[in-house]
């Protein structure tokens, strides 16, 4: 397994991140994507990166950051985007869910990382939660065809799906897909392209089932892999194999597949 999303540079996992990463792959998580989302945890996703083999990371810009990022924060993103651990760009894109009073500025970061990715042929990390129309809109007009990326934790429809899939993208699920009452994310694990599917924890958020509640880590991933496998009717490793090989393809890992 390869845990495609993951905040090992959150502070919940300031002491921790040693044991998390022994523990994680003792039941079968094999790499993992540490994740970034402003100026402090772009810096330790590169320096937890650089510490260990088996991590690489992304960095970008959270929405959630959007008014705080200045043309000079970009342009010192592009120059950290070329160290040789960082396979991707964000977590980026837009969130309607806490502030709609920075839609404009939200907007500006998104596009101004879709211009970068498209740039450095790197894939782009896309948070959406409440902004699925916006968020669409926007790959389709700023991402090139080419430039690949992850609906993270994706949270839009399940008619919306071919949708993002024809932008090129993937559609990765996490620990919601558990919940008992979750229809949608249900019916999304049974419909995606297996070949466009990956899985991640979003650990230290989303704890799957029977952790609900708790302190999410990499280390809960079997359960979102065998949540999926059941619902598609497919053997767990079967599911593995193919998940993973699908992050190393997307994120160009020197891994064997």
């Amino acid at each position: 397994m390869i845990d495609s999303h993951v905040h090992l540079n959150s502070t919940q996992f300031d002491q921790t991140v040693d044991e998390t990463i022994r523990k994680s792959m003792a039941v079968g998580v094999n790499a993992f994507i540490c994740i970034g989302y402003d100026a402090v945890t772009n810096m330790k996703a590169i320096a937890i990166a650089e510490k260990y083999p088996n991590v690489f990371c992304t960095i970008g810009f959270h929405p959630e950051v959007a008014k705080l990022v200045t043309p000079a924060d970009i342009e010192s993103l592009e120059v950290m985007l070329k160290h040789p651990k960082v396979v991707g760009i964000g977590e980026c894109g837009l969130d309607y869910y806490w502030d709609k009073s920075a839609i404009n500025e939200q907007k500006y970061v998104f596009q101004a990382q879709i211009e970068l990715a498209n740039k450095l042929n790197l894939p782009i990390i896309v948070h959406m939660r409440d902004s699925a129309l916006d968020t669409l809109k926007m790959l389709q007009t700023y991402k090139d065809k080419s430039t690949s990326g992850i609906m993270h934790c994706y949270s839009g429809s399940a008619e919306m799906v071919p949708d993002f899939i024809k932008e090129n993208l993937f559609i990765s699920l996490a620990g919601p897909v558990t919940f008992k009452n979750a229809i949608s994310p249900k019916e999304i694990a049974r419909i995606v392209p297996i070949e466009r599917l990956l899985i991640e924890t979003d650990a230290p958020y989303l704890a799957p089932m029977p952790y609900r509640g708790k302190q999410n880590t990499p280390e809960y991933l079997p359960y979102t892999l065998a949540e999926i496998a059941k619902l598609r009717d497919i053997d767990v490793d079967k599911l593995d194999q193919i998940t993973e090989a699908n992050t190393i393809r997307l994120f160009k890992l020197p891994l064997k597949k």
